[in-house]
């Protein structure tokens, strides 16, 4: 899937972001077609973390400049909340599992958005090891199962747009496989993906195409496959 045979459903136009007085993001701009899985890389400091937390209207980084459209509708002028509600659901590195709480209860807390996503029992189809452990304190978990359990909450509420940030961090091959595999199906419903992960082969494997960040601006966009493919750009970018 390219964007040269789609039309955009999201739309970074021209973004700046910052903390404090750094800017971090710095006139970024991409187009991201329905349904599509995106690779978003870049060496530590390059600006991915704080590109997702834009897109999700976090309250830090500010958004100084730029437009972010998602299906017509104008997240720069959303806040978090507002942007979760028209679908936009970042899944971030520490993962916000609620402690205390069984895997069961952290679901149906995420049903209770205004609009609701995939019910429990299709959450449990397609994480049968979440369905096993559901009554189980969700922070007694492997960090595979809390990330699927991160994952899952994000299915719970509509989503639209799926922001994830390192996703396979610390976890066994065969837990980032079945993660894969339940992304996989993620994109044939239509869920727009967008994976920012350190492991960069294993992302570009999956993904459909990849933008590449380099001190805050776009240096590559194009397929994945041109990233595996390329081996100076991925040194030159990817230290890989």
């Amino acid at each position: 899937m390219s964007m040269s045979e789609n039309k955009s459903f999201l739309s970074v136009k021209n973004i700046h972001s910052y903390y404090g007085e750094s800017y971090i993001v710095q006139g970024i701009s991409f187009d991201v077609a329905e349904g599509e899985i995106v690779a978003l890389l870049g060496r530590n400091g390059a600006g991915k973390t704080t590109t997702l937390k834009t897109l999700a209207r976090a309250l830090d980084p500010k958004l100084k400049q730029g437009e972010i459209y998602l299906g017509g509708v104008k997240l720069h002028e959303l806040k978090a909340h507002e942007a979760a509600q028209a679908g936009v659901q970042l899944v971030p590195e520490d993962r916000r599992i609620i402690p205390g709480l069984t895997v069961e209860e952290n679901l149906i807390i995420a049903q209770v958005a205004p609009t609701k996503g995939w019910e429990i029992d299709r959450i449990y189809e397609h994480f049968p090891r979440l369905a096993e452990r559901r009554k189980q304190d969700a922070t007694s978990m492997s960090g595979g199962e809390q990330q699927m359990l991160a994952v899952a909450r994000a299915l719970a509420r509509d989503v639209k747009l799926l922001l994830l940030d390192e996703p396979y961090e610390g976890l066994a091959p065969i837990i980032v496989h079945e993660i894969e595999s339940i992304l996989q199906e993620v994109k044939k419903i239509g869920i727009t993906t967008i994976i920012v992960e350190q492991n960069a082969v294993a992302a570009l494997k999956l993904a459909d195409s990849a933008i590449i960040l380099d001190t805050g601006e776009v240096a590559f966009r194009g397929t994945a496959k041109e990233v595996l493919d390329n081996k100076e750009l991925r040194e030159e970018y990817l230290a890989i």
